[in-house]
């Protein structure tokens, strides 16, 4: 069974923003697939379980970005 998380995140503004935040998610334990929506400054997550909020924020901010929501 696969979890879809959506991720509010902010500072992204181009496509190498977009690029740095799906490697850093897809990197994490468990995850499938990571869409990252650069207009709508959210990502979303498929993964075999809930990820860590932790995990994914840390992910985040090694990309250079902020988490700064989290929506089932």
């Amino acid at each position: 069974m696969s979890v879809r998380t959506t991720y509010q995140i902010t500072g992204m503004t181009c496509g190498h923003c977009v690029n740095a935040v799906t490697a850093e998610l897809t990197a994490l334990p468990g995850v499938h697939d990571v869409q990252v929506d650069l207009a709508a400054g959210r990502a979303v997550v498929t993964s075999d379980a809930v990820l860590p909020i932790d995990e994914v924020r840390n992910a985040v901010d090694e990309a250079g970005y902020e988490l700064a929501g989290v929506d089932a």
